[in-house]
């Protein structure tokens, strides 16, 4: 199948060429009186929902037979009905009157009612994907609603991530609509090699593991995978899945990757109010750490953020944030934990050692948010009250590195540029 797509690093693409480039995929798919679902992006990520929501509504529902959506959430909250609106840009009414006959559902991870078992993969396997570390069979679930149709789409953005390498593609089966096997297995695999390893590189284990999973699964599956600038599209390709993923991967090194001559002292992250937790806000730490100099300092600037995770704050708050190797050294006090939630303390307090029982992390990471002091200090974090910070001082501070919508940009070392 041709890959239709175009993208470059210098422009957003015009709507009607963004326009153009989804009616040829849809042209040349087969989608006649098939029941197509099609799987989007929560509001953690920036993506032109709106625009493929209405065009795919315009396009596709005179020829199908039926066209509906699964957010996929991996283990975040439920979408409460005005976001979903908002989302797909689309008013209440709307929804309840011109698109009434497509459904809108969240994934739940968490209700097994919901899920289904389409295969296992072997020990052997799984030695093999993980380079020995681990070897352990594993259970591929996902929601059941793929089985319902004759054909899946995937259409989201592909950004550096530092569970996988780079966001997009299969990843929005796993973990983004599967069971919690998958989602604890792959963050934590991700965790034992660091954030600062996987980051932003193009073929890792991670992704591996993720697209044996999708080779269980029957329905055929298409993507639509955007590159983001900001708010707008800078490139689209669609057609085959991992194709499509790859170009834009390729793309997304080249867009949201930039690289410094030397480390900064520190980093001022202002994080976007799309996260709404330290659990998706932690996106500004693992962008900035490979770029910030041993006993340097992140500051997350984030005073809409008041919790911890809305899903796992409980779990986090025992826990604590911590290096990998306090885990991986005290594996008999921590194995019982969700591996997922292991994961995000240590890709969120970055690198460091855990020798002869002292922990030492090579940054310093620091919320100036509405999370309170005591609850910052006994999870191991820094605190700045975020009415006393104004983040024009740290605009043009020395050794600062300022960024000004965290969490998408992936700053590198030049001297550690990768070859994807």
């Amino acid at each position: 199948m041709e890959i239709v797509g175009k993208g470059n690093t210098q422009s957003a693409l015009a709507n009607k060429d963004a326009q153009t480039l989804v009616s040829r995929a849809l042209q040349q798919w087969n989608l006649e009186n098939k029941r197509v679902l099609i799987i989007v992006p929560d509001g953690t990520r920036r993506a032109p929902v709106p625009f493929f929501f209405r065009t795919f509504a315009n396009e596709l529902l005179p020829r199908v037979r039926k066209l509906d959506y699964l957010i996929a959430l991996g283990t975040h909250p439920p979408m409460q009905p005005d976001a979903i609106c908002k989302r797909m840009g689309i008013t209440p009414e709307e929804r309840d009157g011109k698109y009434k006959s497509i459904g809108i559902f969240n994934h739940r991870w968490d209700d097994p009612a919901t899920l289904v078992q389409l295969g296992v993969i072997s020990q052997e396997e799984m030695s093999h994907f993980s380079n020995g570390m681990m070897p352990r069979e594993l259970s591929v679930r996902l929601n059941k609603m793929v089985l319902d149709y004759d054909q899946v789409v995937i259409c989201g953005p592909v950004f550096p991530h530092e569970v996988v390498g780079f966001s997009g593609g299969t990843k929005y089966l796993f973990p983004g609509i599967s069971g919690p096997e998958v989602i604890d297995f792959t963050h934590w695999l991700g965790a034992l090699q660091t954030s600062m390893k996987i980051i932003g590189t193009k073929e890792t284990s991670v992704r591996a593991v993720i697209d044996r999973a999708a080779s269980f699964l029957p329905t055929p599956v298409l993507g639509f995978c955007s590159v983001m600038q900001g708010d707008e599209m800078c490139g689209l390709y669609s057609g085959e899945i991992h194709q499509a993923w790859s170009q834009a991967a390729d793309l997304s090194a080249k867009v949201h990757i930039q690289y410094v001559d030397k480390p900064f002292e520190s980093a001022f992250c202002v994080i976007p109010e799309i996260y709404e937790d330290l659990w998706t806000a932690a996106k500004g730490m693992y962008k900035t750490e490979p770029a910030i100099a041993d006993g340097g300092e992140v500051i997350l600037y984030a005073p809409h953020i008041s919790v911890i995770s809305y899903t796992h704050g409980k779990l986090l708050d025992d826990l604590g944030y911590h290096v990998r190797d306090y885990f991986v050294k005290q594996w008999d006090r921590f194995k019982d934990y969700p591996l997922s939630v292991l994961a995000h303390s240590t890709h969120a307090r970055g690198s460091g050692t855990y020798d002869n029982g002292v922990e030492s992390p090579r940054l310093k990471l620091t919320l100036a948010s509405r999370i309170p002091k005591d609850c910052c200090e006994r999870v191991g974090l820094g605190y700045i009250d975020p009415d006393s910070v104004n983040p024009d001082d740290f605009k043009d501070k020395k050794g600062v590195l300022f960024d000004p919508h965290a969490g998408e940009i992936l700053y590198r070392l030049a001297g550690e540029k990768k070859h994807n």
